[in-house]
């Protein structure tokens, strides 16, 4: 049976860079449904399935951002790349803060954009792959249906969240795990309150793993966190 087509959400308000993308992408392998405004976007991902979407930010009707945070209350796990002709700090600010998986800034090279997709999809796909068996981190294997974490030097019984937390962790790693995507995903909501205890959890969880010295949660300001080994 012939695999499926990964299907795109291209949303471009510039319909020559629009179908030049959108038939380069083709080539490529990918199903792809191009839309010139946010409206036609939403209405789009509200009636069909991607999976992945691409988004300019600057769009008639209703911008990229506003789009994004539409298609996130549908579907929080759906991965978002952000195309604009701004190269602003405070808009990647913006777009990351929101849930972007990436940035891309205008021209770009179609190869180059390609290449960014499937690299999120490779890792987003990685992620839905990790199951409840033994994870491996370091010196460390990790078994979160018994939420215990072991090693040469013994055993450390983890909380419920401390075992969500890092298996959320694991998921991405040696990717960056999005604060935001934690909280929603572990608490529910992103608020202060929320933060503060996943701070904490983080903490714990580095004091656990600090017998091996390649191991580390590297905290990527206002950004999110990076599990390494």
């Amino acid at each position: 049976m012939e695999k499926a087509k990964t299907r795109i959400l291209f949303v471009e308000d510039d319909l020559n860079l629009g179908f030049l993308t959108m038939e380069f992408l083709e080539v490529e392998g990918y199903d792809v449904k191009l839309c010139k405004d946010g409206e036609a976007g939403f209405k789009a991902f509200h009636e069909h399935e991607f999976d992945i979407c691409v988004l300019d930010v600057m769009l008639p009707k209703m911008d990229g951002f506003q789009l994004a945070e539409l298609i996130r209350k549908e579907d929080a796990n759906v991965p978002i790349l952000f195309l604009t002709a701004k190269n602003m700090k405070a808009d990647k600010h913006i777009g990351f803060k929101i849930g972007a998986d990436d940035y891309l800034t205008k021209p770009f090279d179609e190869e180059e954009l390609s290449w960014r997709i499937n690299a999120i999809l490779n890792r987003t796909s990685n992620s839905k792959e990790v199951d409840l068996g033994e994870i491996k981190i370091g010196i460390f294997m990790f078994n979160p249906l018994n939420q215990l974490l072991t090693s040469n030097t013994g055993e450390q019984r983890l909380t419920e969240r401390e075992t969500k937390v890092l298996q959320v962790l694991c998921a991405n790693k040696g990717n960056i795990t999005r604060r935001e995507e934690m909280l929603k995903k572990i608490w529910g909501e992103n608020d202060y309150f929320a933060g503060r205890s996943l701070d904490v959890f983080i903490a714990k969880l580095r004091k656990y793993l600090k017998a091996d010295m390649s191991v580390s949660i590297e905290n990527i300001p206002r950004v999110g966190f990076l599990l390494k080994d």
